[in-house]
This record gives C-alpha cells, sequence and structure tokens, in this order.
C-alpha cells in the first residue's frame, strides 16, 4: 500500500494513460536485441560459467502468494505469466519474510542492502518522527534519494528553518551514509537503471533535486518555481523516480550533458570519477531517442494533468513499470531494478485518489489481469531481445504482506473470478490514540505517533524509557479497549506486543541517530489504524475517537508494519543461471536480507560491507556458488538457519523476547517497576549476547561467501549451539515472565 508515502511527501502523481497503438510497443525490443547483448557483453559480471550477462530485479508493494481469502484465488494465483515463469524456471521461495517495521521503504531498502534497519537509517516508515533538542517530535519521511540529509517535509525551504536533525538519510551504525547498493555492478563496469526503487533515484523535489543536481542548479530553480510541496508538478514528472547510475566510461551518461557525478563520500573504499543520469527527463532521450516513454500497450507515460514523464509512484502499474525496464536493457543498461506498485488499490485520477478494493472485487480482478497481460509482453518482449533465462538473473519480490480490513464478503461463497465479490464494508479502524488514552485513564502526558497498526509513540520532552509518564503510558496502551465498530464489542487485547528502546534494539530499530528512536513501539491488532491529534480533548462517544471510513471515502484497508504472519511473510522468486528449478520452496526459513548475499553469490559480486543476510544456498547448483560454500555442507545450512533465528527481527529469539518486552512494560505500577526492571535487564543481558555472536556468524557465513574462506567446522557447532541456547533463553524468560 503507498498510502504511507503518499501522505507523507504530498507528491502522489498517478498516470492516466493516452492510447497509441500496440503495435508500436510491441515493435520495440526486437530492434535492440543487438544492443542489449552488446551491453551485456560490456558488463563485467563474474558469475561461475560467466553466462549471467544481465541482472532483472523487479520488487511489488504488496503483491501476495498467500490467499488473503480462501475462495480467492492470490494476487500470484492470478498472474499465472510470472508465476508460472518462476515456478518453470526457478524457485519461488515461499517462507521469505520482512525486517520491522514492515512497511513499503523499509522492506524495500532491506532487500536492497542486506542489512537490517538499524544499519541503513529507516526502521521506521514510510514516515517517522524524530526528537529536537527541546524535546518536541518532527515528521521525517523515508523516502529521499540516498545522499540526501534527513528530509523534513515541512518546507519549503529546504530543510525548513525549524529542522534540527541534519543527519544522513540513510544513516549507518557509525553515523555515515551507508553504503549505496549500486556501487559492487559499477565497479564492475555495469550501468545500473533504477525505476521508482527506493532512494536509488529521487523521490521528491524538495530536498533530492538540490542534493543531486546542486542548490543553485537550473534543476532546483524549476523545482523551486514549480512548488517542491505540490504533486504532478512537470517538475516531478521530469527528475523524479528514473535514474540510472553508470559505470566509467559508460555511453549511457556519456549521451547527456546531464549526467553529474555520483557522489557517494562515505562509500568505503572510495567511489571517485562514477556519474549519474537522474530522471525522466534526462534518460528517456538517450534509452528512446525515437520519442516519449510509452508503456507496454504503446501508451505514452504521463501523469493525471499530462505532464509527461514519470507519472508518481503509484502510477507504476506494471505495464509502466516493466516497459522502462525492458526500454533500458535495449539501450544497454543490463542491469535494472524497478518497483511495481500495489494492484489492491484503486489508485484513481485527480480528484478521486486511492479506493481500497477487497479480494475479488472487480476492480481488483481487473487490475491483477492487466498485470499478467503486462508479464506476458514483458517476458515475450526480452525473449525477442535474446534477453531469458540463459543469461539473466530474475528477482522478483514483495515488500511486506498486508492484513485486509473489511467485512466478510457476498456472496459467501464468491471466489472473484466466476462470481466477484463484493463488500459493505471496507476498511481499517481509524482511532485517535491519544484521545482514547486520556478519555480511558485521564492520563493528559503529550506525545506524537507515526500513524500506523504499530505505531510509533513520541512522548514530548525525549524522557528516558524508565520516567513515570512514559511507563505509565506503556501500562495504558497495553490495557487499552475500545468498542469495534465492525463487531460491535468492546475489545480487549487491541494491543498485541510493546517495545521499548531495550527491545527496539533487539529488533533492529535502533539506529545511529537517537533522535529517531521511539519512546515506545505498539504493535496493534492488524485491524486498527492509529493516529494521535488533540481533537478531540476526549471522546465523547466511541465512534467520535474509533471509526471505519464511509463508503464514499473507502480508502485504505490494507495495514502493514506490525507483527502478524500475513504481514511479516512474503515471497521471493529467483530464475537464471545457476538457480535449481525447485518450484515452490516453503521448509527453509528466509528474509529480505538475504536477497543480496544471495544475488551477489550468483553475480560473483561482493559489497564493501559484511551484510546481515546469509546466501540462500539451498536452491543454487553447486557449480553456481564458491568452493568454500560447498565445504561442510550440511554444518553450514544449519548454521545458516541458526543464525535466521538467531537475529532476524521475525526470528524466535526477537519473538520471545518481544513477548518478555511485552509483559515488563505492561507490569508494575508508579510504586513498583521491579518486574519491568528485572525483564529489562535481562533482555539488554540476552541481545548484548546475541549481538556478539550474530557478529560472529555472519562475519564467518560472509567469508564463506565472499572471502574464499571455508567454515571451521567445529567452530560453527560451537555457534549453532551457542544459538540455539540464547534462543531458549529468550523463550524461558517469555514464558516466565
Amino acid at each position: 500500500m503507498q498510502r504511507r508515502r503518499v501522505l507523507a511527501l504530498g507528491l502522489l502523481a498517478l498516470a492516466f494513460l493516452g492510447a497509441t497503438g500496440l503495435a508500436a510497443a510491441q515493435t520495440t525490443g526486437s530492434t535492440n536485441s543487438a544492443k542489449a547483448a552488446a551491453a551485456a557483453n560490456g558488463c563485467q559480471l563474474n558469475s561461475a560459467k560467466g553466462d549471467i550477462k544481465h541482472v532483472i530485479y523487479i520488487q511489488f508493494d504488496n503483491t501476495h502468494f498467500l490467499r488473503d481469502r480462501a475462495n480467492v484465488p492470490s494476487d500470484l494465483e492470478q498472474m499465472p505469466h510470472l508465476l508460472n515463469f518462476i515456478r518453470s524456471n526457478g524457485t519461488l521461495d515461499t517462507n521469505d519474510h520482512t525486517a520491522l517495521i514492515s512497511h513499503t521503504a523499509t522492506g524495500i531498502l532491506t532487500s536492497l542492502t542486506g542489512v537490517y534497519p538499524d544499519r541503513m537509517g529507516q526502521p521506521v516508515s514510510n514516515s517517522f518522527r524524530y526528537f529536537t533538542p527541546a524535546g518536541t517530535s518532527r515528521t521525517g519521511v523515508a523516502f529521499a534519494y540516498w545522499t540526501a540529509p534527513l528530509y523534513d517535509p515541512a518546507g519549503p525551504p529546504f530543510p525548513p528553518a525549524a529542522q534540527t536533525d541534519l543527519t544522513p538519510e540513510m544513516i549507518n551504525e557509525n553515523g555515515k551514509i551507508a553504503p549505496a547498493p549500486w556501487v559492487p555492478y559499477t565497479r564492475a563496469g555495469c550501468d545500473v537503471g533504477a525505476v521508482a526503487t527506493a532512494n536509488t533515484i529521487l523521490e521528491n523535489t524538495g530536498v533530492d533535486i538540490p542534493t543531486f543536481f546542486g542548490p543553485g542548479s537550473p534543476e532546483a530553480i524549476q523545482a523551486t518555481a514549480d512548488s517542491p510541496s505540490a504533486s504532478a508538478t512537470q517538475t516531478f514528472a521530469d527528475y523524479v523516480g528514473i535514474g540510472v547510475h553508470c559505470a566509467p566510461g559508460s555511453s549511457i551518461c556519456g549521451a547527456s550533458t546531464h549526467s553529474r557525478s555520483d557522489s557517494l563520500p562515505d562509500e568505503p573504499g572510495g567511489y571517485s570519477g562514477f556519474n549519474a543520469l537522474m530522471g525522466a527527463k534526462y534518460v528517456d532521450p538517450v534509452i528512446k531517442p525515437s520519442g516519449p516513454m510509452t508503456d507496454l500497450n504503446g501508451n505514452v507515460i504521463q501523469d493525471q494533468n499530462g505532464h509527461v514523464g514519470f507519472p508518481g509512484f503509484d502510477g507504476m502499474e506494471a505495464t509502466v513499470s516493466l516497459s522502462w525496464v525492458a526500454q533500458m536493457q535495449e539501450a544497454g543498461v543490463p542491469v535494472t531494478y524497478a518497483y511495481i506498485s500495489d494492484a489492491h488499490d484503486n489508485h484513481g485520477t485527480s480528484g478521486n485518489i486511492h479506493v481500497a478494493y477487497g479480494p475479488g472485487e472487480a476492480g481488483y480482478r481487473k487490475q491483477l489481469q492487466d498485470y499478467d497481460a503486462a508479464f506476458g509482453q514483458f517476458f515475450d518482449r526480452l525473449a525477442a531481445d535474446g534477453i531469458n533465462k540463459s543469461n539473466t538473473l530474475f528477482v522478483f519480490t514483495v515488500d511486506e504482506g498486508d492484513h485486509f480490513v473489511g467485512s466478510s464478503p457476498s456472496p459467501a461463497g464468491c471466489d472473484g473470478i466466476a462470481t466477484p465479490c463484493t463488500y459493505n464494508q471496507v476498511g481499517e479502524i481509524n482511532a485517535n490514540l491519544s484521545a482514547m488514552i486520556r478519555t480511558q485513564f485521564g492520563d493528559t502526558t503529550p506525545f506524537s505517533v507515526h500513524s500506523d497498526d504499530a505505531p510509533t509513540v513520541y512522548v514530548n520532552g525525549n524522557p528516558g524509557r524508565t520516567a513515570p509518564a512514559a511507563r505509565q503510558l506503556e501500562r495504558e496502551s497495553g490495557a487499552l479497549h475500545w468498542l469495534n465498530p465492525y463487531t460491535g464489542q468492546d475489545q480487549h487485547g487491541i494491543t498485541v506486543a510493546l517495545a521499548d528502546p531495550v527491545e527496539e534494539k533487539t529488533l533492529h530499530m535502533v539506529t545511529a541517530d537517537p533522535f529517531r528512536t521511539p519512546t515506545y513501539t505498539l504493535f496493534a491488532d492488524p485491524d486498527w489504524f492509529f493516529f494521535a491529534s488533540g481533537t478531540p480533548a476526549t471522546c465523547a462517544t466511541p465512534a467520535a475517537c474509533a471509526s471505519i471510513p464511509p463508503p464514499s471515502s473507502q480508502t485504505f484497508a490494507w495495514n502493514h508494519g506490525d507483527i502478524q504472519d500475513e504481514i511479516a511473510s512474503t515471497w521471493v522468486g529467483y530464475v537464471g543461471p545457476g538457480v535449481r528449478n525447485m518450484g515452490d520452496v516453503s521448509k527453509v526459513w528466509t528474509d529480505h536480507a538475504d536477497v543480496r548475499p544471495t544475488m551477489l553469490t550468483l553475480l560473483g559480486l561482493k559489497d564493501d560491507y559484511v551484510q546481515d543476510g546469509r546466501a540462500f544456498v539451498e536452491p543454487l547448483f553447486d557449480w553456481a556458488v564458491p568452493q568454500t560454500l560447498i565445504a561442510h555442507r550440511e554444518t553450514q545450512l544449519r548454521l545458516g538457519a541458526a543464525y535466521k533465528q538467531l537475529n532476524a527481527p521475525f526470528g524466535e529469539f526477537s519473538l520471545e523476547t518481544l513477548k518478555a518486552s511485552t509483559k515488563a512494560l505492561t507490569s508494575g505500577s508508579a510504586t513498583d517497576d521491579t518486574t519491568y526492571t528485572s525483564i529489562e535487564g535481562q533482555i539488554q543481558s540476552l541481545t548484548t549476547q546475541r549481538d556478539t555472536l550474530a557478529g560472529q556468524i555472519k562475519a564467518a557465513l560472509n567469508s564463506a561467501a565472499f572471502g574464499g574462506k571455508a567454515l571451521n567446522e567445529q567452530q560453527a557447532k560451537g555457534y549453532i549451539g551457542q544459538a540455539q541456547s540464547l534462543i531458549d533463553k529468550a523463550t524461558a524468560l517469555a514464558a516466565s515472565s
């Protein structure tokens, strides 16, 4: 669901496309196959047999392998061109997981970098809050260009005068700009195309254009004149969403006078002599000199106001994103990363924005049919270019899962295919957390939240975690109950789990920027979506503070960010040289951090940092991976499995300590907090031990995958035993608390 990006940025721009004929789109690819092959030959990837010449990475927003209604085929089931391509040619990992908090930005960025959010700066997304020195909090936005400072959207000017935190948007564990995901490719001589992929392109006109082009550049002057806070402007269409990071001597950057230095001042090992080309205005004439960019059906790509260029992130339907990918590949960009917006919202046109569909509704079904047709065209076009499973690594995945909030469908047995489903009510329960707490408990402590079904709470004054005001709010949040407008019953247990900075650290939610750390995080029943407002001061009726939007504005019904399985569980498909044809694989537990090391292992490349993920070698041929990953194979697989359960945000260790944290934060009173103190101390101790052991394990796994050093068998077995011991201790703590 793109909603969180849209609300934070105020930059919604949707594709309203005019037909120009299917034939034009279908002929483009075949005329460019020779050029695509030439580009592949110029890119020095280092796969085991030298057979991978192209990389195509596609990340969906909220596209499901699991069914949201038992009778209704899932999103992937309704896209057979994609599903069959993966199943027939490679491996579909159906037991993948997102990171916390499980939103679009965090999910994508974890996959791109291979590190958890505490090491790349975006654990709370798609926007977040940061504390000022005065103890109030302000909005930051998770979507900004890789080298931008923290994006406070209150401008113009940017940064706004009241912004107090100017740390890097993508801040790593050392307080520096996190290493960029395109670097191994460009160092290997490969241009990298980015199609709406989080923070690898310009995300907004306010802070990103002056960051990349310079504050006095013509582009920045245009952005100022074109209102950086407005959506659907020509500046937005010109410069946001599309880019190419170029290798030295690139013909793509060399063909334009508008390429600029691809500056990465904190990149380990240095990064100089590289350029990038940003924006459809500059990229499109190079990759498609014959005319404006069109989607796969031949429609000129433009926003709802007729601005030709990037149509906005919610306008990146499959036919749009995949067309840009194909065009880049045909133009000689052998590595492409792309984003596709979700299919379960009607993104609308100007004045009719973001209406949510329920599973099996006719509009949802139609969009999935369109997506499926787009993938059929895409694979045919690539095949005509000579780009296929024999020479291309394909990776398909999703940022996070969803929980649908709505009434039961009608008719009861509808399947959405032969019988469309309809819904009397669709929409999450919008709830004013601050007013509810004032009403139920009489607590007037001021606080703000990052609105979500897992709201992060920022208590005014930025008190320490043991401060009485913070502790009282945590107890009250745990005891919260309210009238559920769907059931008509007083719902207890709205709060499912609670974490303060101690457990947030365990969950990889604490960054090097202390001002971004929430006072506490409330993981709620996924039917609820919380915000905080001073209006009303208290709730005259339950409905005044918790309600379902009326049918005329059923805008959002797909919740994520939370910890439920349907939200945490995702999927990833791999196709290409070195990947076994295993169909569906569900027995191996993976998460988003594993995608990058798996890809780089196949490609014979490596990062200039140690990833938090591990190479998912189970579906890979032995010949396709380094010999050091084959030695001690069974022990290595056991170590990898133990490591994930120890260190992943949704691994056993984290989930068990979260149970203990919840008991700690809901315990005690203003005069006796001994239970809280005891449990928190134990979580801190266990997390310190976890971090030490996890660091040793991932260093050993990284050395085996990228450093030419096989595991030490006895050492690895020792690590496995220590990992299980820590997990057992976390489980015991959760049970005894």
